[in-house]
């Protein structure tokens, strides 16, 4: 317990420092646009624009954003405009950073992003393949903790607590079961999901930029979607897929039948949140999700697969 204390407060640290992305907002304190994406601009971009149009609105709102003293992207470092706080400087600029260079290396933003989520995952590989490989062994316990649950059914005493207590413990010994594991990597990821979040939103060239010489990466599919391109549906698709399928793998085949029915209310619920939000989101961010969930899905295939063949050896 004083382990998840020190962990929650640490993200409570990480987090009272971090900044955030802010919203350009006009004199009537609504957010600025850009009239070709109809996607709200950021205030504390990172590099200049290169789009004309989008150019002249930041110049419309100088007293907000000084162009003159940020360098294009090309020009972009981790050094650029100093020391801004722990979150932008150890996390946001780097990725930024990242971002533009493999842009400029690979010719394309939108597939900066794919393999820049591909480099992060794998960094991050070791971390998620064991909260995946903690997953598995709570579905292959579950039918001893759940005997222990019937045995103590009725049992509130302290002495029956503690018995309980040192059984679970003893349970969790055989199959290697972390219960702190899944709060460590949530410590390490959930930063890494927002700093990259907000490295794309504070890059505004990628938002200028067509992917596949279909989807402008600053579209949202609902913007898309209302001009008459039905196709940016296709990540509204793709991502509610991925994410049932994702949750469907994460699901235990040895869960009680009250345990199923909570998960699938919970799945049914992620999968209406995250297609809504899907919508308002712009295609660069859904380019990121769909390879994010893809990576999840085929990491947990990966593991499920290996514990079977140590199970049938």
């Amino acid at each position: 317990m004083k382990n998840k204390t020190k962990i929650i407060m640490l993200m409570l640290l990480l987090f009272s420092t971090t900044g955030c992305t802010k919203m350009l907002k006009d004199n009537d304190n609504k957010r600025a646009l850009n009239t070709t994406t109809n996607q709200a601009l950021v205030e504390n971009i990172l590099c200049k624009p290169e789009d004309e149009a989008t150019l002249n609105i930041y110049k419309e709102h100088s007293d907000k954003v000084d162009l003159d003293n940020l360098p294009s992207c090309s020009e972009f470092s981790v050094t650029t405009g100093g020391y801004e706080g722990i979150w932008s400087t150890i996390f946001v600029k780097p990725l930024a950073w990242l971002i533009i260079n493999l842009g400029k290396f690979v010719k394309s933003y939108g597939f900066a992003i794919i393999i820049s989520t591909l480099l992060i995952r794998l960094i991050l590989f070791p971390f998620t393949r064991k909260q995946a490989m903690q997953s598995e062994n709570i579905q292959l316990a579950q039918p001893e903790l759940n005997k222990l649950e019937k045995k103590y059914q009725n049992r509130t005493d302290q002495e029956s607590m503690m018995a309980k207590s040192q059984e679970m413990m003893m349970i969790y010994k055989k199959y290697q079961i972390n219960p702190l594991s899944g709060c460590l990597f949530s410590f390490i990821q959930i930063p890494l999901f927002f700093a990259y979040l907000e490295a794309i939103n504070r890059i505004p060239v990628i938002f200028e930029e067509t992917f596949l010489g279909l989807f402008q990466l600053g579209t949202s599919p609902a913007v898309a979607v209302a001009q008459g391109k039905f196709y940016y549906a296709i990540f509204i698709i793709i991502i509610a897929l991925t994410t049932y399928y994702s949750f469907k793998l994460s699901s235990g085949a040895s869960m009680s039948s009250e345990q199923q029915k909570q998960m699938k209310s919970m799945t049914n619920m992620m999968i209406i949140f995250m297609t809504i939000a899907t919508f308002s989101i712009s295609t660069g961010i859904a380019v990121y999700w769909t390879i994010s969930n893809l990576f999840t899905i085929a990491q947990n295939l990966l593991v499920k697969r290996s514990k079977k063949n140590v199970r049938n050896s």
